[in-house]
């Protein structure tokens, strides 16, 4: 009887351990990583190398590339640890697609400004490194609609009813991330929502 009902979990990609193991990348024969049927993509491994890595600087021990999440696909395959995969999954199926509803048909995809890059914070000489670098990060430039339209950070920032939507999404993300920027943090955000999992030890920091 176990090893019944061992199997089909391998074949879905699920884990036996809560929250898909840890940040052990899983993978399924169906293209699910992280130990989520719902997250798309692929595993990288050590990124960009297990040397970086594990010099203590830049880099991810256990990256996943992931191109969709609860059936939201991404505008390109985004470098990020498994921690990060599910936050975002999480929030995409509980908070962004219900929020958006209807507008423009409803969600198809998003189009992500940012995923894993080895730099500072805000690219400043130096401050200390970015979630970027670590993997822990996503910024997101926009929401796509099935009609060709968008929810632009930049265009649509409290403007009528996709600026009223775009407050509750950053609003949403509070608390399921770490950190949550947006236009009203500083300048070097005003064009897309900067979402990471990084823990501050005093809750979430979101502006």
């Amino acid at each position: 009887m176990r090893k019944a009902l061992f199997f089909p979990l391998i074949l879905m990609g699920c884990s036996l351990l809560p929250g898909g193991g840890g940040d052990a990348p899983v993978t399924s024969t169906r293209g699910s990583v992280c130990g989520i049927p719902a997250i798309k993509g692929e595993v990288v491994g050590a990124y960009p190398d297990a040397t970086q890595v594990s010099s203590g600087g830049c880099g991810v021990m256990s990256a996943v590339r992931v191109r969709s999440v609860g059936g939201i696909a991404l505008s390109q395959g985004a470098i990020m640890n498994c921690q990060t995969a599910r936050t975002l999954n999480d929030w995409v199926t509980r908070d962004m697609t219900p929020t958006v509803g209807t507008i423009g048909g409803g969600v198809t995809g998003i189009r992500v400004a940012a995923h894993y890059a080895c730099r500072t914070r805000n690219h400043q000489p130096g401050a200390r490194l970015s979630e970027h670098a670590k993997g822990r990060a996503i910024d997101i430039a926009a929401i796509q609609l099935a009609d060709g339209s968008e929810l632009s950070v930049l265009d649509d920032w409290d403007k009528g009813r996709k600026g009223r939507v775009l407050r509750k999404l950053h609003r949403s993300a509070c608390g399921p991330f770490g950190t949550v920027l947006g236009p009203e943090s500083d300048r070097h955000h005003r064009d897309h929502f900067h979402f990471d999992t990084a823990d501050h030890g005093y809750g979430p920091y979101c502006r």
